[in-house]
């Protein structure tokens, strides 16, 4: 999983699956989610992310027991 924060475009990039995306769909009002051609999953893009995201230049990482 990769994870990209654009401060110029203030875009915020989850990537699950580095594959060619086949479609994208605004889910929400800037929340794209992108699929592959098999229709999973691979990416989900936050427009406005710092009115979105309290810190879009940071991330905490976890993993559950």
């Amino acid at each position: 999983m990769k994870i990209i924060y654009d401060p110029e475009t203030d875009t915020l990039s989850v990537i699950f699956k580095d594959t060619p995306v086949e479609e994208s769909d605004e889910d929400k009002e800037g929340i794209i989610l992108d699929y592959d051609v098999e229709g999973h999953l691979v990416s989900l893009e936050i427009l406005d992310a710092s009115r979105r995201v309290s810190q879009p230049r940071g991330i905490e990482y976890q993993i559950a027991k």
